[in-house]
């Protein structure tokens, strides 16, 4: 079968290799379609990994499992079978990320199935947020974590959303997804923004994974409001409290807390369904598998929201 791999950093090709032996817990499923992340699957191949995260698992072939996927085939694994025999740890080979391996909805189409990766691990993370209903958030990054805050927002019923971005062409993107107001990294570290906004936002999104993009929203949030960080950050971020309310939440997502991302699949399956939801507002590249150096360009050049690739 084909698999993408990365045989040294900054390289990669696709290799013939034998298709994975399965166990009685296991199914073998053939790939249609996949998507690229942006930020992780473009780190591996430029080096954090020599082989990265876009193999399967033939470790008696010499090369090593990243995520998966990039495969003409792939393995997923019955979660709840394991957890009901005993067999859902770690110690029995079982890793987290087996119980969102599930089927969806027939009316689900594959844009929108992998789409989904992204969707459900943002809706996941609004509980871990203490996002319900009404509240008023503003995002920093207009990516496609930061647009899927946007555009699921508005479809569980935030309130006003704002998002923050350097480029102009992102910002127009974001208000056709449903923000409420859009505005630069300058704009609102002005004290006359901040005046206005008077600490008004009872959740503030850091979008990227940075603590520079935190310490510019200190200012905006409510006391006793929410600063939410989805990504990964350094190990030793520094935060500036002079900026921030004497008492706030402050909630790191570096992780997606699996039970959740689980559950929302079943409420993304329903926007779906009701039209209300569509991989066509992410997707803005499409390309055959054997073009994936071509679909990395892309990305690296800055053109690309969200790209998938057919096998």
């Amino acid at each position: 079968m084909k698999t993408v791999i990365v045989p040294a950093p900054g390289k990669i090709e696709i290799r013939q290799v034998e298709t994975p032996v399965i166990n009685a817990y296991q199914a073998l499923v053939k790939t249609e379609m996949v998507a690229l992340c942006n930020a992780t699957d473009s780190k591996l191949i430029a080096g954090n990994r020599a082989i990265g995260g876009l193999i399967s698992d033939f470790g008696a072939q010499g090369v090593d499992s990243g995520w998966g996927g990039f495969s003409e085939y792939v393995v997923v694994n019955d979660f709840e079978v394991l957890k009901e025999e005993g067999l859902a740890t770690p110690e029995q080979g079982c890793w987290d990320s087996f119980e969102i391996q599930n089927t969806v909805p027939s009316h689900v189409q594959p844009e929108e199935a992998v789409i989904s990766c992204t969707w459900r691990e943002v809706l996941g993370a609004f509980k871990d947020f203490n996002l319900t209903p009404g509240k008023k958030v503003i995002v920093v990054g207009s990516g496609p974590v930061g647009l899927s805050f946007v555009k699921l927002g508005k479809l569980f019923g935030l309130g006003q959303i704002d998002i923050v971005d350097m480029l102009p062409a992102k910002l127009e993107v974001a208000r056709r997804m449903g923000a409420d107001n859009g505005y630069t990294p300058a704009e609102i570290s002005t004290p006359e923004f901040i005046a206005a906004a008077n600490r008004s936002y009872d959740a503030v999104i850091d979008a990227v994974g940075l603590d520079v993009v935190v310490n510019s929203v200190l200012p905006l949030v409510k006391m006793g409001g929410d600063v939410c960080v989805y990504g990964v950050m350094t190990k030793n971020p520094t935060f500036d409290l002079s900026k921030a309310p004497y008492n706030f939440d402050l909630h790191m997502h570096q992780w997606p807390t699996r039970s959740e991302e689980k559950a929302a699949m079943t409420t993304l399956a329903q926007w779906i369904e009701e039209g209300r939801l569509s991989a066509s507002d992410f997707i803005t590249h499409r390309f055959a598998i054997e073009e994936i150096e071509e679909a990395f360009a892309a990305v690296k050049r800055g053109e690309v929201l969200k790209c998938v690739l057919t096998f």
